[in-house]
């Protein structure tokens, strides 16, 4: 007799064929589906004879839930809309959650086991899934990604691509999976596919940089890492976003807003921009999301991707052949109430004269399998009995996700160890693999003699912590009195504060505020100066490098990262991930769709200085 351990309770008994199954009580034999010596596809065909509609439908929503300080179930409705976690599960058969914030590894974990809890006394004890935007870096953004909080902390993915090696990008991925099943969380919301081609986008932290090849290569070894070779209970599933590539941005705003709804294809190189999904599918990505822009000047209509049949169905289903779970990007169909109290539109570009119910539909009609961000059970079960979407529409998708949450060996036991997850997330092991990922991310852009700097040399800080500093040199007060100065400084963006998620979108013009650069250019006029500029889109830096002695780009560092490659006790190895372009001039007269397009780049892509 073999027993299906819960936690740390016996749950059930099988016998030696795996046939007559049992509870511990000896309650009669359990559902076939919960059998796990039988086929995934035949458990997946028993449960889906057993469940009601509004089960089914239940399971195409994949809203955001919240978690309570102390790792409570947050039952009052949501700030996001909707009712408390309880409802969402035991009364709405909702299953899959994707978390913003959340408390320390151990909390976490408890909170997740009390949510199997809730699913598993529900009729059919379908578990839960939990997803998660990116969580390993600095980034900190709840539309897009979230600090590491309890994990271990990392470059961002375009640090990953300064580095531009495989086997740390699949180390990297294997960390995180190991971090990411400790504490529940099944699924990754990432990683981006995009090719950084437009300079101005504010998504191109998240992304691989501005090489197709690169980017393919690194898509594939992230998903190896996250995945395995073949996935399984062991794996964290990817969702590869966003197909059919999301960085051709007209004039680079982004698809979260009205504003940025285009994408555009002067160059012709819609196909070029596939190549990272492709090396996604061989790499056996479990699931695929396809992003918020609609393709404008294609054969392709134009509406947004998640309602496009002709991406969806034709090229997604039919060209590639992928037959994995669909998630739409977050919010595609209702208005979302932020915690300012502000509104976020539904992204339903192309789309937006449609109602509720014909928004849904469409998005079911393209082949779409879930919703991100939406709760509409009831309507698509109304969209079903009203005829307007067939029922077997509703099975094809409930298959591909219910064969998720058995591939990921959730029916088996979906419980967590609090103190293990307490143990491995953020390891000394993890961390320091992280640390030295944001070392080797670095960037020596420029360096007239300066670095590395002499230990113990008096140097002026401006933007890095004086206490990090302290232990490298002498901090002082004032640039005239130091015989160096590190000034530390974001890439510049055009702040948009309308809405609270614009808010955390850095976006528009490359070039510094005349204030922020003459204030580089005053420290770097009374004492040598070494410019950090964290990269997380490129910078207009030609009226800065002549007058700076050195400069470094960063990618997510922490400040002692920084100063051990200022003061030379590591050496420069990381590459741009992108061309920097010499004037906005030229930024803006980049076809969006083109890689290493702006006329007479200050840097081109690949570049980087060593000491040697």
């Amino acid at each position: 007799m073999i027993e299906r351990m819960a936690g740390t309770e016996a749950k059930a008994t099988f016998d030696v064929d795996g046939r007559a199954v049992r509870d511990l009580n000896g309650n009669g034999v359990l559902d076939p589906y919960e059998d796990p010596r039988r086929p995934i596809e035949e458990r997946v065909d028993d449960l889906l004879a057993q469940m009601t509609l509004e089960e089914k439908a239940g399971l195409m929503f994949h809203p955001p839930v919240l978690i309570g300080p102390e790792g409570e179930v947050l039952d009052e409705p949501s700030p996001f809309g909707g009712d408390g976690t309880t409802a969402l599960i035991a009364d709405r058969h909702l299953n899959h959650f994707n978390i913003y914030w959340a408390p320390e590894a151990r909390l976490l974990a408890e909170w997740h086991n009390r949510l199997q809890r809730i699913a598993e006394s529900t009729r059919l004890g379908i578990p839960v899934t939990i997803s998660s935007d990116p969580r390993h870096a600095f980034e900190d953004g709840p539309a897009t990604v979230s600090m590491a909080g309890s994990f271990s902390l990392w470059p961002e993915p375009i640090g990953l691509a300064a580095i531009g090696d495989e086997e740390t990008v699949r180390r990297f991925g294997d960390i995180a999976r190991q971090e990411y099943r400790a504490v529940g969380i099944h699924v990754a919301l990432h990683p981006m596919a995009d090719v950084a081609t437009e300079p101005r986008w504010a998504r191109i932290v998240g992304t691989f940089g501005e090489d197709f090849d690169l980017c393919a290569r690194l898509t594939a070894a992230y998903i190896r890492g996250f995945q395995g070779d073949e996935p399984g209970p062991h794996s964290v599933f990817c969702v590869t976003k966003h197909f059919p590539g999301g960085g051709p941005q007209a004039d680079g705003e982004d698809p979260h807003f009205p504003y940025g709804r285009d994408q555009v294809y002067p160059g012709g190189r819609f196909e070029d921009h596939l190549r990272p999904f492709e090396a996604a599918f061989a790499a056996g990505t479990a699931q695929i999301m396809p992003y918020y822009g609609r393709p404008v000047g294609t054969e392709l209509e134009p509406v947004g991707f998640g309602f496009n049949r002709g991406v969806i169905t034709d090229l997604l289903r039919g060209r590639f052949g992928f037959d994995g779970v669909v998630c739409t990007d977050w919010s595609l169909v209702t208005d979302r109430p932020m915690p300012d109290g502000t509104v976020w539109l539904a992204k339903a570009w192309g789309v937006d004269e449609l109602d509720t119910a014909d928004r849904l539909a469409k998005i079911v009609d393209a082949g779409c399998d879930q919703l991100g961000g939406e709760s509409l059970p009831e309507l698509l079960v109304e969209l079903v009995r009203s005829g307007r979407i067939p029922e077997s529409r509703i099975d094809e998708s409930a298959r591909r996700i219910l064969r998720d949450k058995f591939r990921l060996g959730l029916f088996d036991d979906p419980y967590v160890d609090p103190d293990f997850a307490a143990a491995i997330c953020g390891s000394d092991e993890f961390r320091a693999a992280g640390a030295d990922a944001q070392r080797r991310a670095l960037v020596l852009i420029a360096n007239d003699e300066l670095l590395p700097l002499a230990p113990g040399v008096r140097v002026y800080v401006d933007g890095i912590s004086a206490d990090a500093a302290a232990a490298y040199g002498e901090v002082v007060e004032r640039p005239l009195d130091a015989d160096a100065a590190i000034v530390f400084r974001g890439a510049p963006f055009e702040p948009r504060d309308a809405t609270f998620i614009e808010t955390l979108f850095h976006a528009g013009s490359l070039d510094f505020p005349a204030e922020e650069r003459d204030r580089i250019l005053e420290i770097a006029g009374a004492v040598p100066t070494v410019l950090v500029v964290h990269l997380d889109r490129p910078a207009i830096l030609t009226d800065l490098v002549g007058a700076c002695r050195a400069v470094v780009g960063s990618f997510g560092a922490s400040p002692d990262a920084i100063l051990d490659l200022v003061f030379g006790r590591v050496s420069p190895t990381g590459r741009l991930p992108f061309e920097l372009p010499s004037s906005m001039d030229a930024a803006r007269a980049q076809k969006p769709d083109v890689p290493c397009d702006s006329e007479r780049p200050l840097f081109p892509l690949g570049h980087g200085l060593s000491y040697s």
